[in-house]
């Protein structure tokens, strides 16, 4: 049984999803403060524009990560997938991690 320790870029793809999910958050309650309370745009004018940065990063390392840990295509879609609807990329984060896809093996690791 080899053990498992998440790898270097398994760390940025954690990162990179949690500030995805955070800006998603970030602009549906910009969009509730405009639309449905209508007290102010400032939320989705700042969190549009941060969103609109984090979902781009997010697909550039997600597809770095799939192309450096060797992940399958199904991962790799799945990935890209997750950063359409609101908050998926944590959920995704947690599972990938659990299957091992953001790790690297401690004797895979010796080898190379």
């Amino acid at each position: 049984m080899s053990v498992r320790q998440i790898s270097p870029m398994g760390r940025v793809f954690s990162i990179v999803a949690m500030i995805e999910a955070i800006t998603w958050a970030g602009l549906l309650i910009g969009m509730w403060l405009k639309y449905g309370a209508g007290v102010t745009d400032a939320g989705v004018w700042w969190f549009g524009r941060l969103h609109g940065a984090a979902f781009l990063v997010y697909l550039v390392v997600s597809i770095l990560v799939a192309w450096r840990l060797n992940w399958p295509f199904w991962a790799t879609l799945l990935a890209i997938g997750a950063a359409i609807p609101p908050l998926v990329t944590l959920p995704l984060e947690i599972w990938f991690r659990r299957r091992g896809l953001l790790s690297t093996s401690i004797s895979r690791q010796a080898v190379v």
